[in-house]
């Protein structure tokens, strides 16, 4: 059976990590790293999501504030607030909370964050950046995935990983950041996507299956090979009776039927998921580190 790789173990390791390097500053008398997060409206998904950042902020003794907006909020009045915190010292991070509604220019938005607040790592120039293979904020979930590959010692360079999803948030920076020739990357990279006739003609090849589509269950036993190492990115909510809230969450792998053939796999729940607020923590981390040394 596959070796669990355990994002909820990893993700604790890093924020104890941050914790001590916050509590060395407070020690020394020094100024806290800050976040920001701004919500707008009262989606109950984004408001957890929200909560659970500002509550992982307080764990490690990171300064956290929530900006509660109306969804009635105008273009004009969300950029306004968003310039007032890329002026702000006190915040070294920026989070606006996706999506937005209709009526708000989400990429407009994204780009009106100072690129050097910007821990999400969805700026036009953190994402050349990345392109490019020079130093910026990569995106939290990919920089989990890549974490978790290099805490597992999974080797990458030279491996095929195949990434199933193109979507600007994990499909795509995952494979720019794996691609790069670097430590803990330098991978041959495959994307595939809905185009794609036959997928399991390119997963049966992977050493390294990144899975990141939105549909559950998809990948099953026979689209891989034996020893592939599974990353699991989808969270999907399926009905299921047996189960009190009436439902169950899976990933987009069907779990039960490839964890005795892969050698490494990631669970759902408990996998990458818990590791995109780490990895949001330590680009705040981050931010603050470039803002002290005047970068």
């Amino acid at each position: 059976m596959a070796t669990l790789i355990d994002g909820k173990k990893i993700a604790q390791e890093i924020k104890e990590e941050l914790k001590e390097k916050i509590n060395s500053l407070k020690q020394e008398g020094k100024s806290i790293p800050g976040l920001v997060t701004i919500l707008v409206g009262d989606s109950p998904a984004s408001q957890l999501y929200v909560n659970s950042k500002s509550k992982s902020c307080i764990e490690i003794g990171m300064h956290s504030k929530i900006e509660k907006l109306s969804s009635n909020i105008s273009d004009s009045e969300l950029l306004d607030l968003i310039e007032q915190y890329n002026h702000d010292n006190n915040y070294h991070g920026i989070l606006v909370q996706l999506p937005l509604p209709n009526h708000i220019n989400e990429q407009k938005v994204i780009e009106s964050i100072d690129f050097k607040k910007d821990v999400d790592g969805f700026h036009p120039v953190n994402v050349g950046k990345l392109v490019t293979g020079n130093n910026s904020f990569y995106p939290c979930t990919p920089y989990g995935i890549v974490e978790l590959l290099k805490r597992y010692k999974i080797p990458t360079s030279g491996r095929h990983v195949v990434v199933v999803g193109r979507s600007n948030i994990v499909g795509k920076p995952v494979a720019n950041i794996l691609v790069q020739k670097k430590e803990g990357a330098n991978a041959i990279v495959t994307v595939c996507h809905s185009a794609v006739k036959d997928i399991s003609q390119f997963t049966k090849s992977a050493d390294i299956l990144i899975a990141a589509i939105g549909k559950p269950n998809f990948i099953n036993s026979g689209m891989v090979k034996e020893g592939v190492v599974i990353i699991d990115v989808g969270i999907n909510r399926i009905e299921d009776t047996t189960c009190s809230k009436g439902y169950r969450i899976v990933g987009d792998v069907d779990f039960a039927s490839v964890k005795d053939k892969a050698s490494f796999i990631t669970p759902v729940p408990g996998g990458v998921g818990l590791m995109t607020i780490a990895m949001l923590l330590k680009n705040t981390y981050q931010a603050y580190l470039n803002f002290q040394s005047g970068n």
